[in-house]
């Protein structure tokens, strides 16, 4: 039982000096209050079973630089919610501790209730604008990857494939950009256009880059192209994996179908590129 309580204890002390450093570097004071609210929490939490042990713990120091740069880095939603995840075990333990320890239940509640609808609070720009983020990603991986399958076979030369994909993609990106900005200024949004069109531009640049490296890198261009699709299944995992923790979403659902569908068209583009290779007949 002893070890148990010490565990947790640390892990209280823990998050406390996490939520305070966040708080102290935050520049918005409606978070950084947010920040400092939960921090008073975990130190109450941590004085609570601290009366129980008899014993001070020090905090984890790995794991404070670990979630402090996580959220710094990513996000501050992000950071919390990835963390919070790491210790959904800690509420099981707090309710077999209840049945022996008066008040565990309620910090329990506390961790269960408090501090959730206390982060939920937390406003981000880049959350706000996680839309425009999924219409430049998800536009990126699929038009490129197909347009790079169908060049693959059409020129089977990956410098040419380079320049056509970059030509490609670069001037998508700013199409799709000033799409974005038109769009989001004829609707009535909170959202501001330029930074809605910025987000999705980036987006855009970023994907494209990373789908096109292989082919400024590698010369066999099958080989290129195996690349690119494991590329852009990662840049899918990751983003839906960021996006799950960040907006409590299903990444299983979200990210098979994003999955599905770019290397759906990816397939397509390929059929398309042997077609025309085959029946015009042009050798580059």
């Amino acid at each position: 039982m002893l070890q148990a309580l010490l565990k947790i204890q640390k892990s209280e002390i823990t998050e406390h000096h996490i939520y305070s450093r966040l708080a102290e570097r935050i520049k918005d004071s409606s978070n950084g209050e947010v920040l400092k609210t939960i921090a008073m929490d975990e130190k109450r939490h941590y004085e609570f079973w601290k009366h129980h042990t008899g014993v001070d713990v020090k905090p984890s120091r790995w794991k404070i630089f670990k979630f402090y740069w996580i959220a710094r880095i990513f996000g501050l939603t992000f950071g919390i919610k990835l963390m919070e995840r790491g210790e959904e075990k800690a509420h099981d333990n707090y309710m077999r501790i209840a049945e022996e320890i008066p008040g565990a239940r309620k910090i329990a509640e506390d961790e269960d209730a408090h501090e959730k609808q206390l982060i939920n609070m937390i406003e981000e720009e880049r959350l706000n604008y996680m839309g425009s983020v999924v219409l430049g990603l998800n536009d990126a991986l699929v038009e490129l990857t197909g347009a790079l399958a169908g060049l693959t076979f059409a020129l089977q030369n990956t410098r040419l494939i380079a320049l056509a994909g970059l030509i490609t993609g670069i001037a998508a990106a700013f199409s799709m950009a000033a799409s974005e900005y038109l769009s989001t200024k004829s609707e009535d949004s909170e959202k501001n256009a330029l930074t809605s069109s910025i987000y999705t531009g980036i987006a855009y640049i970023f994907t494209v880059f990373f789908l096109i490296l292989p082919y400024l890198l590698v010369s066999n261009y099958m080989l290129c192209l195996a690349l690119t699709l494991l590329i852009a299944i990662a840049i899918i995992f990751f983003f839906n994996y960021y996006i799950s923790i960040a907006k409590d979403l299903s990444f299983k659902k979200r990210f098979l179908e994003m999955a599905v569908i770019s290397l759906g068209v990816a397939g397509i583009s390929f059929g398309v590129g042997f077609l025309i290779r085959t029946f015009i007949g042009i050798e580059i």
